[in-house]
């Protein structure tokens, strides 16, 4: 009985050597043509890679000196550079690990001067790991915001309406016009509903019924 037990222990031993080794060397072999054929292992992983979450963390300050920036440059003829304050705003999460506490604008200053020079912000940003991350999730946020938009305007004498294109701030107030509310601001301030996280809006108190400009 015992060299049977021996036995089939030694049996029992092999047997688990040689599944581990089996799955090593598959494990090993699906990497190499994983890696060779990315397109045919990778797909499900390429389509579930999204930002799912984010923490929009800049300040008054960086987005009002950017946006400036923004559309400073594309009114302005003799300028020659078109900034992005998408762009910009990626940059300088970069410089500072997303957190905008240490926002200063002799960093902007310094941004711009190098913009100016004539170094491209893909070359600013060739190296910076997380840049396309932090822009994916501003342009989520702050797309169109800034751009051309057509503005009318009717000559109260006349009734003639004329039609221009400018460029500057997109985005409006959804409460109709000569229509009350009143407006808390609460924009960044903490929310516990079943989890922690920060109010992304800013809340607006209209009168019940009242008509706006949101479809």
């Amino acid at each position: 009985m015992i060299i049977k037990t021996i036995k089939l222990r030694k049996i029992y031993i092999s047997f688990i050597i040689i599944t581990i080794s089996i799955i090593v060397i598959c494990s090993i072999s699906l990497y190499a043509f994983s890696n060779e054929y990315p397109f045919i292992w990778h797909k499900e992983d390429e389509e579930k890679n999204y930002i799912k979450w984010v923490d929009f963390t800049p300040t008054y300050a960086v987005l009002n000196d950017t946006s400036k920036l923004d559309i400073d440059s594309h009114n302005n003829p003799n300028s020659t550079v078109k900034y992005n304050w998408i762009e910009l705003l990626s940059y300088l999460a970069c410089k500072y690990g997303g957190n905008f506490k240490n926002y200063k604008n002799k960093d902007l200053l310094e941004l711009t001067q190098k913009l100016e020079s004539g170094i491209t912000m893909e070359e600013l940003t060739k190296d910076l790991t997380y840049y396309s991350y932090y822009f994916e999730a501003y342009d989520a946020v702050l797309h169109e915001f800034i751009g051309e938009y057509e503005y009318t305007e009717t000559n109260q004498d006349t009734d003639d309406i004329s039609t221009e294109i400018k460029y500057g701030i997109k985005v409006f107030s959804p409460i109709a016009k000569n229509y009350s509310f009143s407006h808390y601001d609460d924009f960044g301030n903490s929310r516990s509903y079943g989890y922690k996280r920060v109010h992304l809006g800013n809340d607006l108190m209209g009168s019940i019924r009242y008509p706006n400009n949101c479809s």
